[in-house]
């Protein structure tokens, strides 16, 4: 792959002249953080990088307000360092993509966290990203410089803009800064497992798990690792020390037809919520999807999918699933089936599907983000254009999306 030139701005200034220049020169620009993510999506691009690294700063944290607004390249490590030294952690449960491409955890960007709007294990009782991204500076693709939310000096008529910057993957503006909820941390916390279930069963255990009063944040199921293992069920409560005791009590009384529920130790615990957030067990195969549906039908995609040789593993009661394949000895008209097989599948049960992880090739030929309905992409397409009329952030990485 030829390398390509990166440029560092240190102001809010000189990134809103640089990409002036480009729009008028027609060039193409892509905006990267700690650069996590750097590998989802098309490989070959034509554009090149800016480094938001010169944005790492604290503008303002007032934990009493709990308000922390930051530039947007600081390193997610340092904000929940900085967060933890007052008792605090953030209001979301970030997700960082660093260890599944074998880089450091904690080395992604605040503001790539915002842009990808992903979040881990504890969405379901956490919110998203956008739930809790309450202000923002960013500088669009015409070069001028926006703020939105909390502290709104332009908007744009129509544009809930805190909420569309999540999830625009550096396709709408490049972001300086950020406003977000923190909560206060130190909560006692326990896991409870269930061993031996199927997909199905686990997902209707889940299910019963979080519609009971027992306030669980984070529920997964990993399947057996290799022959002669046990899937493993695990429920998450968090609270005060005499509150979790009682609601793991009320799980272990809703949960009985399903087996017998251990309350893990903290070690193990922190052992198997590591390996949702490093994905562990699907560490050595080069392609990993990430597919969201409703956590009704997590059962039904795996099914469907198990025939390919897939492995897998749920997070959010169902609704995440976490799914790899192997290359080893397939052409690429096999790989491209697969690759098919994962899109229709998640389709069929109302859902969609990010190659998160596969070799140039396949990148090259499938889209990383799922492909819209012609109504919804030319929607899509008219905001992007909204910002980036020119088209300076298309730098090939999602030119096949849709």
């Amino acid at each position: 792959m030829m390398e390509r030139s990166v440029v560092r701005p240190g102001t809010s200034g000189e990134l809103s002249e640089f990409i002036g220049d480009a729009a008028g020169d027609a060039r193409k620009l892509e905006i990267r953080g700690g650069g996590t993510k750097a590998s989802i999506g098309g490989s070959s691009r034509a554009a090149q990088i800016i480094d938001m690294g010169g944005f790492d700063n604290v503008v303002d944290y007032d934990p009493a307000e709990l308000v922390l607004t930051v530039g947007a390249g600081m390193p997610l490590a340092t904000v929940q360092e900085l967060v933890a030294r007052e008792r605090q952690m953030l209001a979301f449960d970030p997700f960082d993509f660093g260890p599944i491409f074998g880089l450091a955890a904690g080395r992604s960007t605040i503001g790539g966290v915002v842009a990808a709007g992903l979040a881990g294990s504890r969405r379901l009782s956490a919110g998203s990203v956008r739930d809790h991204l309450l202000g923002f500076e960013a500088v669009s693709g015409r070069g001028e410089r926006l703020v939105g939310g909390a502290k709104v000096v332009k908007n744009v008529t129509g544009y809930d803009l805190s909420k569309i910057m999540c999830g625009s993957w550096g396709r709408l503006v490049a972001l300086t800064q950020v406003t977000l909820k923190v909560l206060p941390s130190g909560r006692e916390q326990a896991s409870c497992l269930l061993e031996g279930l199927s997909a199905a069963i686990a997902v209707q255990a889940m299910a019963k798990a979080m519609g009971s009063q027992a306030e669980v944040s984070a529920a997964a199921h990993l399947p057996p690792r290799q022959p002669g293992d046990c899937s493993r069920t695990v429920l998450r409560v968090e609270g005060f020390e005499a509150s979790v005791e009682a609601r793991c009590r009320m799980l272990e009384n809703a949960l009985r037809e399903f087996g017998p529920l251990q309350t893990l130790p903290a070690a193990q615990a922190d052992e198997l919520w590591a390996d949702l957030r490093t994905l562990a067990p699907l560490a050595d195969d080069p392609t990993l999807w990430r597919i969201n549906v409703a956590p009704s039908r997590g059962a039904a995609v795996v099914q469907a999918l198990e025939m390919h040789a897939a492995r897998w593993l749920f997070d959010w009661a169902g609704g995440l699933i976490w799914l790899s394949y192997g290359h080893a000895g397939l052409r690429a008209a096999e790989l491209d089936a697969r690759a098919h097989a994962v899109r229709a599948a998640a389709t069929r049960h109302g859902g969609h599907a990010l190659l998160v992880r596969a070799n140039e090739e396949l990148r090259a030929r499938v889209p990383a983000l799922q492909p819209l309905d012609a109504g919804v992409a030319a929607l899509e397409s008219r905001v992007r254009r909204a910002f980036d009329p020119n088209g300076v952030f298309e730098s090939g990485r999602f030119s096949h999306a849709n």
